[in-house]
């Protein structure tokens, strides 16, 4: 007997497990995705060329809300659980709605997921949004140079467009950005890597995608999204931990299965946040980690022409995700504007119109920031027009991408930016040559 089943995600690991566990599996027969987290991602179709034979119409998209009258109406057999940076107890709350409907509710192991690469793989993850894996990616990468290796990036998926068009993406050159029609989250993760000359794939279809970047690759790594535990078997495991999140590790799904799978901890921002915070994630991987190697780093704010910021009205612009289901009030640019003494962080929520105004209702816990949401060109303009609205001396950008490049602005602009950094020893660089040497003389442990 064949069952009906549900994949609840948010356009990335709900495609990755349909691709690798249900599209060829006689046993099932996957009804409809639901979708979360990101805007206007629900009421398209995983279409009929990704999806198989088994699926000549495609795959429905329905928003998550309906997950209950989805179950009911098509007497679901099961409903799995696909995406990440989501609470435990969360989890379960939208299990029992599967479960109140007479569906199973499963999460599939993070081990039974991930393809085998034929290079070796470094993985670069985290227990919650904002951690700072962007810039330890770029830091593993100049080691993995400085080691005369060539990286290649594959990042976790972000397919918010056409999906038909997106199922292998190479990034090298900035004019592969508009060819792919990125959003500004596409290009947030994607631009600060191809500066540096080093190429990133993503897409869909993640087995293609290796296949590809392994052709160019002395060594793949692994650039994780949200707190999401890596599509692929990595030989060495980094996960990123925020002081100022103290606990999170434990509470998060899946972030504490990457505490617990862990090769190397890296306690980051631990020059800003409270020294009790750090103590308590440190005491955390001991016990749930033991054996992780812990690193210590710290989030470098680089701000070129500081003085401008001093005394002046500032509109602080930061990254979208890290402040909406990463959960952070404010991230590296209201902390830039405070260190170099603006007179005043001006609060942009009574200027926000359209899209953006609806992302502070739906997460009121943002402070005085503003999102860098751009999912489509829609809310881009409409980001465009909040920052134009609020009555400011600077607006002060903590994106990772370049958004003056991207938006026309009428206040003078500036921006912050954020690099990797050791705080004592050891450091990552030691730690990662010595572990990347055993890897590299084995051949990796796919090799």
């Amino acid at each position: 007997m064949i069952e009906k089943a549900i994949i609840m995600g948010a356009a990335g690991r709900d495609f990755h497990n349909f691709n690798v566990y249900f599209r060829n599996n006689p046993r099932y027969r996957v009804v409809a995705f639901t979708a979360a987290q990101i805007p206007d991602i629900e009421g398209r179709c995983y279409p009929p060329e990704l999806a198989g034979e088994a699926y000549p119409d495609g795959i429905p998209i329905y928003e998550e809300a309906q997950l209950a009258n989805l179950v009911r109406e098509h007497k679901v057999d099961l409903v799995a659980f696909s995406y990440s940076d989501v609470t435990h107890a969360e989890v379960m709350h939208k299990g029992s709605i599967a479960m109140a409907g007479g569906a199973d509710f499963i999460l599939l192991g993070a081990t039974y997921t991930m393809l085998k690469p034929q290079k070796p793989t470094v993985a670069v993850c985290a227990v919650r949004t904002g951690c700072g894996k962007s810039q330890t990616t770029r830091e593993v990468c100049r080691i993995i140079r400085a080691y005369g290796k060539t990286p290649v990036v594959i990042r976790h998926p972000m397919p918010y467009g056409d999906l038909t068009r997106q199922v292998v993406q190479r990034f090298s050159e900035f004019s592969d950005f508009n060819a792919q029609h990125c959003t500004i989250e596409e290009r947030e993760e994607y631009e600060p890597l191809v500066e540096r000359g080093i190429v990133v794939y993503a897409g869909i279809d993640y087995g293609k995608i290796l296949e590809a970047a392994q052709g160019e690759a002395d060594v793949i790594v692994w650039d994780g999204g949200n707190n999401d535990t890596p599509f692929y078997h990595p030989d060495l495991h980094i996960v990123l931990f925020d002081p100022h999140r103290p606990g999170h590790e434990l509470r998060y799904y899946p972030g504490e299965t990457n505490m617990i799978m862990a090769d190397i901890a890296v306690i980051n921002k631990v020059d800003s946040a409270p020294a009790d915070g750090v103590a308590q994630v440190r005491e955390n991987i001991r016990t749930h980690g033991p054996r992780a190697e812990i690193v210590m780093a710290e989030s470098a704010l680089l701000v070129n022409d500081s003085g401008r910021i001093a005394g002046k009205r500032v509109l602080v612009v930061e990254d979208g995700p890290t402040l909406t289901h990463g959960g952070m009030a404010f991230g590296a640019g209201f902390l830039a504007a405070k260190m170099h003494g603006a007179a005043e962080r001006v609060d942009p929520r009574p200027y926000a119109v359209g899209s953006i105004r609806k992302t502070f209702d739906r997460y009121p816990h943002i402070g005085p920031v503003l999102p860098a949401m751009g999912y489509g060109e829609s809310q881009t303009r409409e980001l465009e027009a909040t920052i134009n609205a609020t009555p400011c001396d600077l607006v002060l950008f903590a994106s990772p991408v370049n958004l003056s490049r991207l938006l026309n602005i009428a206040a003078p602009t500036l921006r912050v930016r954020y690099e990797y950094k050791d705080h004592g020893d050891p450091r990552l660089t030691d730690v990662l040559e010595r572990k990347l040497k055993a890897v590299l003389a084995r051949g990796g442990i796919h090799g």
